[in-house]
């Protein structure tokens, strides 16, 4: 039992120096130092790639908006007000380079874009495909929550900040987002 204690108290003095030391990298980031915005980076890069796959389900889509994403937050990183909330405002950026993409494609799907296919690389998704598609098919409204909160453990009130909407209104969205999944996961049976 007191090991237990002992463990979480570790675990949590832990979780307390890694945010100090991020807090401290963004600072410096903010400041100028490129050494220190590159760690930042590195420490996100994974978290950052997958939610761009999330929505584009292409690798090499994937990777453009991820560099994107890390080519605005670079230039905007002074214009950051609170270190606290770097990851909602790169995920922010993210998102909105997402939209940007998906609005282009949209604008010239007409002139043959259809008929690039760009190779995906199906290694777990394969076991969701049903599920990755169904999530795909919602509206973009839905779309969002459902992935920042079930793909990436995101809170009701970072999921709000992200999408300026109020937290009670993301919970409608994923309360909305869960009953249309289950109806068309349901429809595929």
């Amino acid at each position: 039992m007191i090991e237990n204690i002992a463990m979480k108290k570790i675990k949590l003095f832990n979780k307390k120096q890694q945010k100090y030391t991020e807090n401290e990298l963004i600072t410096k980031a903010q400041s100028g130092c490129d050494e220190s915005f590159e760690k930042l980076i590195n420490t996100y890069k994974e978290y950052l790639y997958k939610t761009a796959f999330l929505y584009v389900k292409n690798e090499h889509d994937a990777l453009d908006i991820y560099q994107e994403t890390v080519y605005k937050a670079y230039i905007n990183i002074s214009k950051l007000r609170n270190v606290n909330y770097f990851k909602t405002w790169i995920t922010k950026i993210l998102i909105n380079n997402v939209n940007m993409k998906n609005r282009h494609y949209k604008k010239f799907q007409d002139e043959q874009v259809e008929d690039y296919i760009g190779e995906i690389a199906y290694s777990n998704i394969e076991e969701n495909i049903d599920l990755y598609d169904a999530i795909d098919s919602l509206e973009e409204k839905y779309k969002t929550p459902v992935i920042l909160q079930y793909f990436h453990d995101l809170s009701i009130s970072q999921i709000a900040e992200i999408m300026d909407s109020n937290e009670n209104t993301v919970k409608s969205y994923i309360r909305r987002a869960k009953k249309k999944l289950y109806d068309i996961l349901k429809e595929e049976k």
